[in-house]
């Protein structure tokens, strides 16, 4: 590919409208993720990336009339409900600073450099 048939290649790709809306949600991931990053618990916030498999599902169906097969709906449940089930196990145990748990780690400072 000669450096013509590259320029034309990426006018167009940036002409595409579904390239412009897959780098705008791109970025807006992005800023989100670095928001729940700033809001949660790494061992919390971790798990949520796993519902991004069955948003990929589910917007393929609404937006392109993907078919969706039984295996796909089952394997979104069980992503579903290992979400859910890690989320609950982190709330359930003690913390790890807690005095009584013996596991005394030094205290983040979020939102402050170190």
């Amino acid at each position: 590919m000669n450096g013509a048939e590259g320029a034309t290649l990426l006018h167009d790709a940036l002409a595409s409208h579904w390239i412009l809306a897959a780098l705008v949600v791109e970025v807006a991931c992005f800023f989100v993720w670095m928001t729940i990053l700033a809001e949660l618990d790494l061992s919390r916030a971790f798990p949520l990336s796993g519902i991004s498999y069955v948003l990929i599902i589910a917007s393929g169906w609404l937006m392109f009339g993907e078919p969706v097969v039984a295996l796909q709906i089952v394997g979104s449940g069980l992503i579903l409900a290992g979400v859910w089930l890690i989320a609950g196990a982190s709330e359930a145990t003690h913390p790890v600073n807690d005095p009584r748990s013996g596991h005394a780690l030094p205290h983040a400072h979020p939102g402050k450099d170190r």
